[in-house]
C-alpha cells in the first residue's frame, strides 16, 4: 500500500520503509513525527484531503543540499555581474507507518516546517 503526503509545498508518494528529503522540519533526529496532509492512502483518494488519516516517519538527520549557484551577469555597458550561492536545510526521514484512519487519535508529534514554528515561537513570546 502508498499514500501521497504534502509537506513543504511538494508531495511525495510514499511506502513503508522509504526514505525520504523534505524541506527541513522543527524535529531532531530520532523524533517520531506525523504527516497529516494525506493526498491519497491505498485506494481511498481525498477531497483535498483523506479525513483522519496519517503518514508516521522517524527523522534520521538534518542535512543541506547540494549548493546551487545563481550567476547574473548584465551586458553592455553596465558590466556587472552577481554571484550567489544557496544551500537549502533538509530533513532527512524513514516511513514507519502508513495510517488509513486513526491517525488523528495519536499521540505522534505532528511534522510542521521549521520556519511555520520558528514564525509561531515569535509569536507567542511576543505577547
Amino acid at each position: 500500500m502508498f499514500a501521497v503526503l504534502k509537506t513543504g509545498g511538494k508531495q511525495y508518494r510514499v511506502q513503508s520503509g522509504d526514505v525520504l528529503r523534505v524541506e527541513k522540519l522543527n524535529a531532531e533526529a530520532g523524533d517520531k513525527i506525523q504527516f497529516n496532509d494525506v493526498l491519497m492512502i491505498g485506494s481511498t483518494v481525498g477531497a483535498p484531503l483523506v479525513a483522519g488519516a496519517a503518514v508516521q516517519a522517524e527523522v534520521i538527520d538534518t542535512i543541506k543540499a547540494d549548493k546551487v549557484i545563481t550567476y547574473v551577469k548584465r551586458r553592455r555597458k553596465h558590466s556587472s555581474q552577481r554571484t550567489r550561492g544557496h544551500r537549502q536545510q533538509l530533513t532527512l526521514v524513514r516511513i514507519t507507518d502508513l495510517l488509513e484512519n486513526g491517525g488523528d487519535k495519536t499521540d505522534v508529534k505532528a511534522a510542521v516546517g521549521a520556519r511555520i514554528a520558528r514564525r509561531h515561537d515569535h509569536v507567542e513570546t511576543a505577547n
